[in-house]
């Protein structure tokens, strides 16, 4: 049948024109006009790595004290990397299989990963508190809203830590340098940059991509004699205030806010309020729905019964991924777009859906979501050249929506000022301003928002290397796009695990992901000790048949192909080994969780080599 909806034929489950209100053939051509103006030859390459003179964006700020130790060497069962949610949950799972013998490292100052960065002022989950913390029965905590706040993420994180006895057990402020395999003693060794020696017969990979900030490589950015620095390691020294805002050394300053993305769009409101002047340079607008925050109701909490969170989790995550399921208990702007392609299903009646018309219909919901979504911008914002240039002209899942309700509206204050890019960033940095267009908008400091590295190597986010049997290291192994056997092991690395974003099944709730992976992995080393081996690793044979199921050309790989430039398809290389939703299991994250308990169950250690 003809592609385009205003073309219908008999019993067609196609709505026409006249019936939607728009032309999706005239949006089609929008969007890809958009994404053309933004596409670089250069992709991921046109960020600088924040090393050398620029290795102090990456510094902690947050340290109070460092932290004196001596060295430490000792023969452990394994060795977890990252404090983030990632590390505190293995470490939770570990405790429940009578595994306790094992060192957290980390290089922050605490745990809480992400969260230990993101203090800047507005930070908040845009996943709901109540699936999103985790651990929350097992600790006896329930979230004081809807959306939890960055502070009280951070506070959750510290007490899981101090719930599960974890504070002892962890090395902070430690940066690993580099993890080797000894084949003889069948041990891995890691050392710290303090001198630590660890002798581990597991290692837990959890350093997650959350934390090292990226930077624009903007020419003259070295040049520019005012005030910088990153979101992810704020500087409230110089803007005075804290998480909550409040930032009253700013009321003399003229400040620029470079990326519109999601910590941009948390923290620009409160620079907009206290500032003199704020700039906020957009590359690409991000698509902002409502956030609608409420406190918790403390009767609906006292009316949950035991495996709440659980049952919570995994309705969240069925809706998300397509499942069949009869109510939604989180009820968000995630989930809404997944009942509105229900309600398009239903409208088309009875009749025999292709697989054409079904990726049509929901083409038609993501527009129909758009739509909204740029009806808002244009009912919140009051200058409607700057409302035109916040609407976003892609599909919903091209970026991570955003949800914020005081974003839009800082656009109405007479000090801010929107300076669109129109897809090109900005021009250059002179000593004293941002250049875009070729005119310079000078001013006293310069804030980038511009996210985390994602779609660097895995050991460059890292900050240390990985050096398996016969030396190999893991930049070589992986240098042409990560090799793993369900994401968690590499042939050649033996009892070496991964967790986060490696070729499994992804899911917007991270930490849905984070704790049936470390379900899995303690699982796995429960098994091992259980029948007295020495170590496993993912077969050749094994890891190759799963690179090839998870590289697989999906309806995934197709939509991220004509999505507009972002972390999702490698600056809009789709396709690449260095997109962010590249490589992971195409039934998603619920039926990959499944499949991983079905592989427990049968016992067999199918696909790896055991001694």
């Amino acid at each position: 049948m003809s592609s385009n909806p205003s073309v219908q034929v008999p019993s067609s489950p196609i709505p026409s024109i006249q019936e939607l209100g728009f032309d999706p053939q005239e949006l089609r051509r929008k969007y890809d006009d958009e994404r053309e103006k933004r596409l670089r030859t250069d992709a991921n390459q046109q960020y600088q790595e924040v090393s050398g003179d620029l290795e102090r964006y990456n510094v902690d700020p947050y340290i109070e004290s460092t932290i004196e130790r001596d060295p430490l060497v000792e023969d452990i069962e394994v060795a977890i990397i990252g404090g983030g949610f990632g590390g505190l949950l293995i470490s939770a799972r570990l405790q429940e299989i009578g595994v306790t013998d094992f060192r957290i490292i980390e290089k922050a100052g605490d745990f809480g990963g992400t969260w230990y960065w993101n203090r800047y002022p507005g930070a908040q989950c845009d996943i709901e508190s109540y699936v999103y913390l985790p651990l929350l029965e097992e600790v006896g905590y329930i979230p004081k809203e809807k959306y939890s706040f960055g502070p009280e993420i951070f506070e959750h994180a510290k007490r899981v830590g101090e719930f599960f006895d974890l504070y002892p057990r962890a090395c902070f402020q430690t940066q690993v340098r580099d993890l080797r395999w000894d084949d003889d003693a069948q041990r891995w060794l890691v050392r710290t940059d303090r001198d630590d020696v660890f002798r581990a017969k597991f290692v837990v990979m959890s350093s997650g991509p959350l934390n090292r900030p990226k930077l624009p490589g903007i020419p003259g950015l070295k040049d520019f004699k005012g005030h910088t620095f990153h979101t992810s390691r704020w500087d409230y020294d110089y803007t005075g205030g804290d998480g909550t805002g409040n930032l009253d050394k700013l009321s003399d300053k003229r400040v620029a806010i470079i990326g519109t993305g999601a910590t941009s769009i948390q923290s620009a409101p409160h620079v907009g309020k206290a500032a003199k002047q704020l700039y906020v340079f957009q590359r690409t607008p991000s698509s902002i729905d409502e956030r609608g925050n409420r406190p918790t109701d403390p009767e609906w909490a006292k009316s949950l019964q035991p495996g709440w969170q659980h049952e919570r989790n995994h309705n969240f995550a069925c809706i998300l991924a397509g499942e069949p399921t009869e109510e939604d208990l989180v009820n968000d702007g995630w989930t809404d777009l997944f009942k509105s392609l229900s309600k398009l299903l239903a409208s088309a009646g009875d009749s025999d859906v292709s697989m054409e018309e079904l990726g049509m219909l929901a083409e038609i919901g993501d527009f129909q979501k758009m739509n909204k979504t740029r009806a808002r911008v244009d009912a919140t914002v009051e200058d409607s050249n700057t409302a035109e240039a916040l609407k976003p002209w892609y599909r919903p899942w091209c970026k991570r929506p955003t949800f914020n309700d005081e974003f839009l509206p800082t656009f109405n204050r007479p000090n801010v000022e929107l300076i669109d890019t129109e897809g090109k960033g900005v021009e250059r940095i002179t000593d004293k301003g941002v250049v875009v267009g070729g005119v310079e908008y000078e001013v006293d400091c310069i804030i980038f928002a511009t996210g985390f590295e994602v779609g660097t190597a895995y050991t460059r986010q890292a900050e240390f290397e990985v050096f398996g049997r016969d030396g190999t290291s893991l930049t070589e192994y992986w240098d042409k796009g990560m090799r793993t056997y369900h994401g968690f092991y590499s042939h050649g690395f033996p009892n070496c695990f991964h967790m986060g974003l490696t070729q499994t099944g992804f899911a917007p709730n991270f930490t849905y992901m984070l704790d049936n992976q470390a379900q899995h992995i303690a699982g796995v080393i429960e098994d091992v000790n259980a029948r007295e081996l020495q170590s496993i690793e993912a077969t050749a044979e094994a890891e190759a048949e799963w690179v090839e199921t998870v590289n697989a050309p999906d309806m995934m790989t197709d939509y991220l192909s004509n999505c507009t430039p972002g972390y999702y398809n490698g600056e809009g290389q789709a396709g690449g080994s260095d997109g962010f939703l590249q490589g992971h299991y195409s039934d998603g994250a619920v039926k990959f969780y499944r499949l991983l308990r079905e592989w427990r169950s049968k016992g067999d250690m199918d696909g790896l080599i055991t001694k």
